[in-house]
């Protein structure tokens, strides 16, 4: 029978979709938390409507017709809408109340976490929840309000991008390590120095590339799976590693061992969707984020001096 000519439940049509996404009926029950049966009878009963069948059943799963694969697009498209316009309906509020979700790279944490606090005293009606991760949250699907990310500018037409701030980075070891090493005079005479890097070669900053092609392997002593750890690495004395100021700054016992490069200085973006950015709670946050990182531009992020 075709869908014309009789009403399609649409739960039918998302149970179908959990299948085929995770390929089993005991995956998707689980994901939808049901019993696996209530899985196996819509999937049958989607079958009958429809007149099609959906998924070719093997011993390892389920695994969708080309029938299956032309309805499951639809709906991905679907969840996809439905997602955003979750996302637009929660920024709707216009009272100071509410949660507001934000979202930054890991190492950002130490320097955001007190801006939210300070933040939370003037709006203690908005809940926050942070997110700090190097998984880019998609802000359109509602997984966050407001995004903070290093790099190059984000260039999606659904975003408002504003620049926050251009934040410097050079090499810091600890005081121990600079008293026995000394200083760095020049990035082209790197003899004597040990060096903290990184596991896999990272080619997308200026600092990582100077690494790369500037320090001979057998001065880097340390490597990590990220720059997370850096400042904890050089705080303990395992050599010298690229860091952000603001972020050396927050450790006490870590020295510059040269100004800042000017080519190592990279830019960080304030992000907020297009739907939401009008919103009154993002609003708020946005222009106190932005008020802060003004005042704090020249102590924690300039080129200032050594």
């Amino acid at each position: 029978m075709c869908m014309s000519a009789q009403k399609t439940d649409w739960n039918d049509i998302h149970v179908a979709y959990q299948v085929a996404k995770l390929g089993t009926l005991t995956a998707a029950a689980e994901a939808l938390d049901v019993h696996h049966s209530t899985v196996l009878r819509r999937i049958n009963a989607l079958e009958k409507k429809l007149g099609s069948r959906l998924f070719h059943r093997h011993a390892r799963g389920y695994e969708p017709t080309e029938a299956g694969h032309m309805l499951m697009q639809v709906a991905e498209n679907t969840q996809s809408s439905f997602d955003r316009l979750l996302g637009r309906l929660e920024g709707t509020d216009t009272q100071l109340t509410g949660t507001l979700a934000i979202t930054s790279v890991s190492n950002m944490a130490p320097f955001l976490i007190p801006i939210l606090a300070d933040f939370q005293v003037l709006y203690p009606e908005i809940k926050l929840e942070y997110t700090a991760d190097s998984r880019i949250l998609k802000l359109e699907h509602g997984e966050a309000h407001i995004s903070i990310r290093p790099g190059k500018k984000p260039n999606d037409p659904d975003y408002v991008v504003q620049k926050l701030a251009s934040v410097a980075t050079t090499l810091y070891g600890s005081v121990d390590y600079v008293m026995e090493h000394g200083l760095i005079q020049d990035l082209n005479d790197v003899t004597g120095h040990r060096f903290i890097s990184t596991i896999e070669p990272f080619d997308r900053t200026e600092f990582m590339q100077w690494m790369n092609k500037n320090v001979p392997s057998e001065q880097i002593y340390y490597r990590s799976n990220d720059f997370i750890n850096f400042s904890h690495a050089a705080k303990a004395g395992l050599g010298a590693a690229p860091i952000a100021c603001w972020q050396a700054r927050l450790e006490k016992t870590l020295r510059p061992l040269l100004p800042p490069p000017r080519n190592w200085s990279f830019d960080l973006w304030l992000l907020t969707h297009r739907d939401m950015h009008r919103t009154s709670k993002v609003q708020a946050f946005t222009l106190f984020l932005k008020d802060r990182f003004t005042k704090e531009q020249d102590r924690l992020l300039g080129f200032d001096k050594y």
